[in-house]
């Protein structure tokens, strides 16, 4: 018995897909075809600002206080964390929570970022384990510190960067939590945290 979908599935199977050979990416590296920009910090902050994200140059950790003190999300927070040494006001100790949910309360956190990629604005962020990882989503405002001179092209300069040599945590971000599911309309913090600004840093932090 012939059915509409033996009949869809018959003639799937009678077409013929060329052979395609897979490109050489190292050879793509070399000739420059991969995306790259004249200036990748611009680009970085311009991509960041469109997902709903702000990047802020500082020279250093005291700048980065300096901006703080000026911005209504960290001046009305209640719950402050950080994870960078001398950064922020902290008033609740990370190492003390040993439980994720915990953290659920933190109005502001002010966290380390590996890496920026210009090509989407994203940064890699990782955490050695324990809960703290949860911060980066749980806070309701998140401040990333970035190393100014650490900001790749594309995302395969970024996969580049990576290493895996023991089991932990690490993923991109990019910008604020945000869905447009409802309506299509974009919607800002609707899962996460509501606000990410990225501080990139000339000095060592």
């Amino acid at each position: 018995m012939t059915t509409s979908k033996n009949e869809i599935l018959s003639k799937l199977r009678s077409q013929s897909v060329p052979k395609t050979e897979l490109p050489d990416l190292q050879s793509i590296e070399l000739s420059s075809q991969w995306v790259r920009y004249e200036n990748p910090t611009e680009q970085f902050a311009e991509i960041l600002a469109s997902v709903g994200g702000q990047c802020i140059p500082v020279k250093n950790v005291d700048d980065v206080n300096q901006r703080l003190s000026e911005l209504p999300a960290y001046q009305e927070a209640k719950n402050v964390c950080s994870q960078i040494a001398g950064c922020g006001q902290p008033n609740v100790s990370i190492p003390e929570i040993t439980d994720p949910h915990d953290f659920e309360n933190i109005d502001f956190a002010i966290l380390p970022g590996k890496f920026g990629v210009a090509e989407n604005g994203a940064v890699w962020i990782s955490n050695a384990g324990g809960p703290a990882r949860t911060l980066y989503f749980l806070s309701q405002h998140v401040a990333l510190l970035v190393p100014a001179s650490e900001i790749v092209n594309n995302m395969h300069q970024a996969y580049q960067k990576l290493e895996f040599a023991e089991n932990g945590f690490g993923t991109f971000m990019s910008g604020p939590s945000k869905t447009a599911d409802i309506e299509q309309s974009l919607v800002i913090g609707a899962h996460g945290a509501r606000s990410l600004i990225v501080f990139l840093v000339e000095e060592s932090f």
